[in-house]
């Protein structure tokens, strides 16, 4: 299934999601280059919220760019299987190699703004990054790493600290309490 066909099939819960849902997929019918960031006006991007196996902490890592601690994710650069991306992103970021996804299906889907930063010595313009989260299961004794060029911390928090711990309250407010709830509210797996 293609990444259009995956966001139509996704079940919108809130207003949020159902305004972004209508967004991308009228983005991706209307731009070619909706996978790559030399699109400056939006691009895809991959979020992967990765809880421990009672689901009570998720694993987040201290952005340089954002100046806050946040969810793992990063850009499509042309790959249309996400769940991929989530994944290389995870290890890459964190250092968690045995994660697993809780469902191939979207967890959650979100359009981000990102105001206009330097990376790496370049400016990049302000952008719109259409969002797209994947649920994932890690051990949270596996061993974690910093990735220097991406972050400067990596830890796991409760979901309480998770809340309290990040810069970004527009994130908090209406992303990871809304990733929470749904991890609450959905049935355990084995």
């Amino acid at each position: 299934m293609n990444l259009y066909e995956e966001i139509k099939k996704y079940q919108p819960i809130n207003p949020q999601e159902e305004y972004d849902k209508k967004i991308m997929l009228s983005y991706i019918e209307e731009q070619k280059n909706y996978l790559r960031r030399e699109n400056k006006i939006g691009h895809f991007t991959v979020s992967i919220w990765t809880v421990n196996k009672e689901r009570t902490k998720t694993l987040m890592a201290y952005h340089k760019i954002y100046n806050s601690w946040a969810w793992i994710g990063g850009h499509a650069d042309g790959i249309e299987d996400l769940r991929c991306v989530a994944l290389r992103e995870l290890e890459e970021e964190t250092g968690v190699k045995h994660a697993t996804l809780v469902s191939d299906e979207i967890f959650s889907l979100e359009i981000l703004t990102v105001n206009g930063h330097i990376k790496k010595g370049e400016y990049v313009p302000s952008h719109l990054h259409l969002n797209i989260t994947y649920l994932a299961e890690a051990d949270e004794k596996e061993e974690l790493i910093i990735n220097e060029e991406e972050n400067q911390a990596v830890k796991w928090w409760s979901f309480q600290e998770a809340l309290e711990v990040p810069n970004e309250k527009w994130v908090v407010e209406n992303i990871y309490k809304k990733l929470i709830y749904k991890c609450k509210n959905i049935k355990m797996i084995s």
